[in-house]
C-alpha cells in the first residue's frame, strides 16, 4: 500500500491533503519527469497546490502527463505565469539566502494577478455603521454569500480557481467569518435576502459539528428559505458522504434542514465527466438526494481541461444521469492564470451551442457561456449578423440592479474577447445597461496599469 494511503480500522480511506512539501513523494510515485516536478515547485510559489489520495489515484491519468485533463485541472503547469515572472521565481528560489526577495517576488505576481476579481472587495462586501462586515458578500438583493473561517480550504485545489487568494496565507486577500453573528444581524435588516450560500474554500472541509454551528441558526430566520453550500467535494472526496466518520451525521444535518421546510441546494463543481465515473461519487450524490437536497451542477469552461463540445455534452448527460441538475457553464474569471485557461467568448458560445443541441431536454437546465463580472451574471447568447454587422448577443441573468434582469444587448463581435472588458457595447444599449457595464476603474495586469470599464461604452457616450 502506498505511504500516502491512510485507511482506518475498518479500511475505509482517512483523508489527507498533500501540497508542494510532499511534491517529491508524488513525482516520484507516479514518475514525474524532472522538467515537470520543477514547473510545479516553482508555480505553487505563487498559486496554491493541494491534492489528495482520492484525486491522484481514481481521477488522474498517469499515462498522459501533462496533457491530461485532471493533471492540469490539480497540478500548477509552466505557463500559468508570465515568462519574466517564472525567471524571477526560479532566480530567487534557487538561492536559500534569498527568503526575503522571495517573499517580495511572490507578493509582487500575486498582486498582478487581479486576486479580487469584479469588484468583490470593494463593491460586494456589506457595511454596518460603516465598517465592513467580514466572511459576507452581498451582490444581489435576495442572495448573501457567506464565508465561514474554517471553511476556507479544499479536499484538492483547482488551478483555475477564482477564489485562490483565499488559499495562499495572506489575510489581506481572504474572506473569513468567526461565526454566524454578523450574518445572522445583516438577515435581520435585510429581509429581501432569502437565499444564503455558505462558500469558501469549501465548507464541506468542516466537521458536521462545525458545520452544523453555522447552519442552524439560519433555520431560525423566517426570511431564509434556500441554503445553498457551494462545494468540490463530491468531485474530490466522495467519502465526505459516505465513509468519512461522521458523513451518517452529515446527511441528519441536511435532513434537520429540509425538514425545516427550507430548499437546501448543493452546488456541486464537476469541471470533467471523468469526476462522475468513480462509483463513490454516485454514491455520494445518491446518498445526498435521499435527504431531500437538489443537486446542482456547475463550472467555467476551461482551455486545457473541458473546451470540447462533446466533453461538455459528457458532462451535463452524466450529471443528469447521476440525478443532478446541469446549471452554469461559467466564463474562466479574469484572475489568477486566466491567459493559460481562458477561451475566447465566440469560441465558447460555439462550444456550448453545438453540445447543448446533443442533450437531451431534461439536460437543457445548463445556462452559458455566463460571466460572473462587475454588474452581475451577463450570458452570451449567441451571434447574430445584422445590416450594421456582427454582434454578441448578451443578456444580464443576475445583477445588482434588479431592473436589469432579463434586459438583453448587443457587442461587436470580437473574436479574440475573452471577457466582458474586451467588448464594445452597441451604441443604442440602454443607458442603464451601459453604465452597469462599465463600473469602476480598477487595476489589472503585470504592469500594474488600470483600465476601465470606459472601453465598453465608448460607442454609447453620445446617446
Amino acid at each position: 500500500m502506498s505511504s500516502l494511503l491512510l485507511t482506518d480500522p475498518v479500511g475505509a480511506t482517512r483523508f489527507r491533503a498533500y501540497g508542494p512539501r510532499q511534491l517529491d513523494e508524488i513525482a516520484d510515485r507516479y514518475g514525474l519527469p524532472a522538467d515537470i516536478r520543477e514547473a510545479v515547485r516553482l508555480v505553487s510559489l505563487v498559486l496554491p497546490f493541494r491534492v489528495n489520495e482520492y484525486v491522484l489515484s481514481e481521477l488522474i491519468d498517469w499515462s498522459d502527463i501533462p496533457g491530461d485533463a485532471m493533471f492540469q485541472l490539480v497540478f500548477p503547469q509552466r505557463g500559468m505565469l508570465a515568462e519574466g515572472d517564472e525567471r524571477a521565481l526560479a532566480a530567487v528560489s534557487a538561492d536559500p539566502g534569498t527568503r526575503a526577495g522571495l517573499r517580495g517576488v511572490v507578493a509582487r505576481i500575486r498582486g498582478g494577478l487581479n486576486p479580487h476579481p469584479s469588484g468583490q472587495k470593494e463593491l460586494n462586501v456589506p457595511l454596518r455603521e460603516g465598517e465592513k462586515l467580514p466572511g459576507l458578500q452581498h451582490k444581489y438583493r435576495e442572495t448573501v454569500l457567506y464565508f465561514p473561517s474554517q471553511g476556507q480550504t479544499c479536499h484538492a485545489y483547482c488551478t483555475y480557481c477564482f477564489r485562490w487568494a483565499q488559499f495562499v496565507g495572506d489575510a489581506e486577500l481572504r474572506f473569513a467569518a468567526t461565526g454566524p453573528e454578523d450574518l445572522l444581524d445583516h438577515l435581520a435588516a435585510h429581509p429581501s435576502i432569502s437565499d444564503v450560500l455558505v462558500t469558501g474554500g469549501d465548507p464541506m472541509i468542516m466537521s458536521t459539528e462545525r458545520l452544523r454551528r453555522h447552519l442552524e441558526p439560519l433555520l431560525a430566520v423566517d426570511t431564509v428559505r434556500t441554503i445553498r453550500i457551494g462545494t468540490k467535494s463530491v468531485a474530490y472526496w466522495p467519502q465526505r458522504y459516505t465513509t468519512d466518520a461522521d458523513a451518517d451525521d452529515l446527511l441528519r444535518l441536511f435532513d434537520d434542514i429540509v425538514a425545516s421546510g427550507r430548499n437546501l441546494a448543493v452546488m456541486a463543481h464537476f469541471s470533467h465527466p471523468r469526476e462522475l465515473v468513480p462509483d463513490q461519487a454516485r454514491r455520494a450524490l445518491s446518498r445526498i438526494r435521499s435527504t431531500g437536497a437538489v443537486v446542482y451542477c456547475q463550472a467555467p469552461l476551461i482551455a486545457r481541461v473541458n473546451d470540447d463540445a462533446a466533453v461538455l455534452a459528457d458532462l451535463w448527460r452524466a450529471e443528469l444521469d447521476a440525478g443532478a441538475v446541469p446549471y452554469y457553464m461559467f466564463v474562466e474569471r479574469d484572475t489568477g492564470p486566466h491567459d493559460y485557461f481562458k477561451v475566447p467568448l465566440a469560441r465558447a458560445a460555439e462550444l456550448f451551442q453545438t453540445a447543448y443541441r446533443t442533450l437531451p431536454g431534461l439536460a437543457r437546465t445548463v445556462r452559458g457561456p455566463v460571466m460572473s463580472a462587475t454588474p452581475g451574471k451577463v450570458v452570451v447568447d449567441g451571434t447574430e449578423e445584422a445590416f450594421d454587422g456582427r454582434w454578441f448577443r448578451l443578456r444580464l441573468l443576475q445583477a445588482r440592479e434588479p431592473a436589469l434582469v432579463g434586459r438583453p444587448f448587443r457587442a461587436r463581435y470580437d473574436p479574440a474577447a475573452a471577457w466582458l472588458d474586451d467588448l464594445r457595447l452597441d451604441p443604442a444599449t440602454p443607458a442603464d445597461i451601459a453604465r452597469a457595464i462599465a463600473g469602476p476603474a480598477r487595476a489589472v495586469g503585470e504592469s500594474g496599469a488600470t483600465r476601465t470599464g470606459q472601453s465598453l461604452v465608448a460607442d454609447v457616450v453620445a446617446q
